[in-house]
């Protein structure tokens, strides 16, 4: 629609016109259950908004609804039909204090964004709830849709009989209505609704604060009730309580919401989204298998940093998504920080080099990236914006001023920032200067080396050593791209490592230094005895591509296992990667190296990211002819690792899971089979539904398990689960049929909801079928154009991102993805920007696949 797309300008003068004294919304969603057989379109949505203006002015208000039953300003009617336009309802001669009540009904949605209905395939129960950000809330009711025009909120809901609804204020049930405590002053893309038949837990947290004041939060958790048997609330509580521990005792500022629920909800296109006093999950965080701790490491992940957005987002928030980071950073940073510090999960840091940070590396590599502090035109800009850039780079980068300024300077800042800005909007500056304060740091300077440039330094030691076999000189060469030539200050630790007795490769020394332009001499280092293994960026203080002298790459080559130090082991591994996708490392030599070492590695988090990187390094960068080799090599390795795997152990689990994605000869596939139905056995492997639907996966990409099979599957584990791996399997089967109907159901067609969307595409398109996706790469550039114009935001996103054909890696294919850019010009620039970044991905692959062949 014309006026969905909300630009930065028209914010800024919106704001400028007016401000908000308050909403009252009433939702009735006794339709959501709907007639039988009958899906219900659309809820009734009352809002009384009273604000005010500069008297005369004009401006708008945001809507997205089929229509439009009654309009009030101020008292006088207006016609809907002159005023609303799908969109924006025009307000025209502002009083200085104005109220609009908008009777509207909006639509259900079954994209997960607006109001998301769910109906549960195993008992037929109906679930609901909304997911807004960046601007979805005017699906629901009428607003001024940006988050700088803050209001506190009175929401109130009908709902069908023996329901239970949920909102960011407290409620009760009265004369059938829920009623619900006003708010704080929020943004409107953080207000929330849950309701439906939900399985809810309780807790209390109670805490006395340093002023002797008695601290109460009420805690609840919920998800569908069929997920109920699988819940483990406990351990929900226990880390958010441990969070709530943490934020006090470093913030100095109690949780401001109230209340303290958390859902976990069905089809989330989402980790999960900080509504204050309301979190929402995916209910994914809900493990119906076996599942490996680095599972429950990222969920108490997630727990914590949707925690650190009550303060970071929801307390203080950015004047418009320019200033994304200063939520999405933070966020990210403190959600590892205070994992490591209050929770079981002591080495989160491990995980956020090893993998938090390839997601930032490779996001900052391809020809979109942009400063952390971004320049968001418009919604559109902002929606694509929530990227590894804003969430790991940033969060990467207050690591890093975290050892610039001091921890202890850098948590007095964010006391100062709370304080002076709690419920207002801010900017990049109102955060600096707070930090200045602390410090005594230039901030200024900083922030424009890290926060304001984009683009990733490479950091290469340089060994001189004489003639005794010491260190006369070590230095480190800092590099910049062609594109991004920006040289920064990095704080780091430089350490040498050396073999010792029994073979165990050791740090022994280390120095931090400041490491400034191409060439800084670490000179604590002179006079050590000669190393075999430089680590700059040991400890992983600063974001950097590391890079090592010749002599390091020879004793990683044949030692890498030997590394005691598991955040050392983990650094090396992700700089070995970023090698191979960088075409500096043949991708056959990568995975030798995964076979030869992977088995020893302690952290089950860095296991399973190697396992990712390894399947991504078979599929995308090694030659093509050397691919069957290779397949070959790494299933026998993940069935060498799987059999001498503990039994019960989380290395069992993962190395099966492994097998199943490698797997691919017939001897393979009989031994898949052979687990599922129960003729072979791996003592100690629990195959549970989970592990069944891991298991058929591959036999039904490979055609030996068809649609009788899979059918059979589902009435085994007839639920909403169930359906989305059954969806998926049956994309995955090798028949040009099949992929024809596949990309029919996402491409031609609504009729899925985002979470089919999701499994269709990713069954789609399998390594083994190259062939069989081939015609699609024409059909992919004719459609994707009106699939944008078409399709929600979401929806397209999942398609043009899911669907490029990314598996046809040859010149052909590079030139058709040129030839669509260079004809779409004018083509929307969030879509013109996704085709670009897997354009690059693609050519990416081609330099790794030549590098390989060489």
């Amino acid at each position: 629609m014309p006026g969905e797309n909300l630009s930065r300008d028209e914010a800024h003068e919106r704001a400028a016109l007016l401000s908000v004294d308050g909403y009252e919304v009433f939702l009735d969603l006794r339709s959501a259950v709907g007639e039988s057989g009958q899906e219900p379109r659309t809820f009734r949505s009352v809002t009384t908004i009273r604000f005010r203006a500069e008297p005369g002015a004009a401006s708008f208000a945001d809507l997205i609804a089929p229509s439009v039953t009654a309009l009030s300003l101020n008292g006088r009617d207006l016609d809907p039909a002159e005023v609303f336009d799908g969109t924006r309802i025009a307000l025209e001669d502002l009083a200085e204090e104005n109220e609009l009540v908008v009777d509207a009904q909006c639509a259900y949605s079954r994209t997960g964004e607006g109001m998301h209905r769910f109906v549960d395939p195993e008992d037929g129960e109906v679930y609901l709830y909304t997911q807004y950000e960046p601007a979805d809330s005017r699906r629901v009711y009428a607003n001024f849709e940006q988050p700088d025009l803050k209001a506190p909120y009175r929401f109130q809901v009908q709902a069908p009989e023996g329901w239970t609804v949920w909102s960011n204020g407290v409620g009760e049930l009265s004369d059938g209505v829920w009623r619900f405590a006003e708010t704080k002053p929020i943004s409107t893309y953080i207000t929330t609704v849950v309701a439906g038949p939900y399985h809810h837990v309780e807790d209390r947290y109670e805490r006395v604060l340093a002023d002797g004041t008695r601290l109460e939060i009420p805690l609840g958790a919920m998800c569908r009730k069929g997920l109920a048997p699988h819940f483990d609330a406990d351990d929900v509580f226990l880390v958010t309580k441990q969070g709530l521990d943490f934020f006090h005792d470093n913030f100095d500022y109690p949780y401001p919401f109230g209340k303290y629920d958390q859902a976990f909800v069905p089809e989330y296109n989402l980790g999960a989204m900080e509504n204050p006093g309301l979190v929402t999950f995916r209910e994914e965080f809900i493990f119906r298998g076996k599942v490996t701790q680095a599972s429950y490491e990222r969920r108490a992940n997630v727990i914590l940093h949707e925690m650190a957005h009550m303060w970071f987002g929801d307390l203080v928030t950015m004047r418009w998504w320019d200033d994304l980071w200063l939520k999405e950073s933070f966020a990210d940073f403190m959600g590892s920080f205070s994992m490591v510090e209050a929770t079981r999960f002591t080495n989160g840091w491990i995980t956020f080099a090893n993998n938090r940070k390839a997601w930032a590396y490779r996001a900052d590599q391809l020809p979109s990236t942009h400063p952390v502090t971004a320049d968001i035109r418009d919604l559109e800009d902002a929606k694509l914006n929530f990227d590894g850039i804003t969430y790991a780079k940033g969060a990467s980068v207050l690591k890093q001023l975290v050892a610039y300024v001091g921890r202890d300077a850098f948590l007095e800042g964010a006391r100062r920032y709370f304080k002076r800005h709690a419920y207002g909007n801010t900017v990049l500056g109102d955060l600096l200067s707070v930090l200045e304060e602390t410090s005594g740091r230039d901030m200024a300077a900083w922030s424009r080396s890290w926060l304001q440039t984009a683009g990733v330094n490479s950091l290469t030691p340089q060994v001189i050593l004489n003639a005794e076999g010491r260190v006369t000189e070590l230095s480190v060469l800092q590099e910049a791209a062609e594109s991004h030539p920006e040289l920064r200050p990095h704080r780091v630790a430089v350490g040498l490592y050396r073999r010792a007795a029994g073979g165990a490769l050791e740090r022994y020394a280390r120095a931090e230094v400041d490491v400034e332009g191409p060439r800084t001499v670490v000179a604590e280092l002179a006079g050590e005895q000669a190393p075999e293994l430089v680590l700059v960026n040991d400890d992983d203080l600063t974001y950097c591509k590391i890079r090592f002298d010749e002599n390091s790459l020879v004793t990683l080559r044949e030692h890498l296992g030997d590394i005691t130090d598991p955040l050392a082991r983990a650094l090396c591994w992700s700089a070995l990667w970023s090698l191979t996708r960088d075409a500096l490392m043949p991708a056959r030599d990568f995975i030798g190296l995964v076979l030869r070492f992977a088995g020893r590695e302690s952290d089950i988090g860095v296991l399973q990211m190697l396992h990712a990187w390894t399947n991504s390094a078979l599929t995308h960068y090694a030659a093509p002819e050397w691919r069957e080799e290779g397949s070959r090599s790494l299933a026998e390795g993940a069935l060498r690792e799987l059999r001498i795997a503990e039994p019960g152990s989380q290395h069992q689990l993962t190395w099966a899971r492994f097998l199943a994605a490698v797997a691919s000869s017939p001897a393979d596939l009989q031994l898949l089979q052979g687990l599922l139905d129960g003729t072979a056995k791996i003592d100690g492997l629990d195959i549970d539904q989970e592990m069944r639907w891991a298991l058929l996966a591959p036999l039904a990409a490979h055609g030996a398990a068809d649609e009788e099979v899979l059918a059979a599957e589902l009435a085994r584990d007839d639920t909403a689960s169930g359906k989305r791996h059954q969806v998926r399997c049956l994309a995955a089967r090798p028949s040009a049929a099949v992929k024809a109907q596949a990309w029919a159901s996402v491409v031609e067609s609504s009729a899925l909801s985002n979470a089919l969307v999701e499994a269709t595409i990713s069954g789609f398109s399998q390594p083994s079928q190259r062939e069989l996706t081939a015609p699609y790469v024409a059909k992919y550039f004719d459609a994707i154009e009106r699939v944008w114009a078409e399709r929600s935001i979401q929806i397209g996103m999942d398609v043009v991102r899911g669907l490029f054909p990314h598996l046809q890696s040859d010149e052909a294919t590079l030139a058709a993805a040129d030839a669509w850019l260079s004809a779409h010009e004018a083509a929307a620039p969030a879509l013109r920007r996704l085709v670009l970044e897997a354009r690059d991905d693609l050519a990416r692959s081609l330099r790794a696949q030549a590098c390989d062949a060489s």
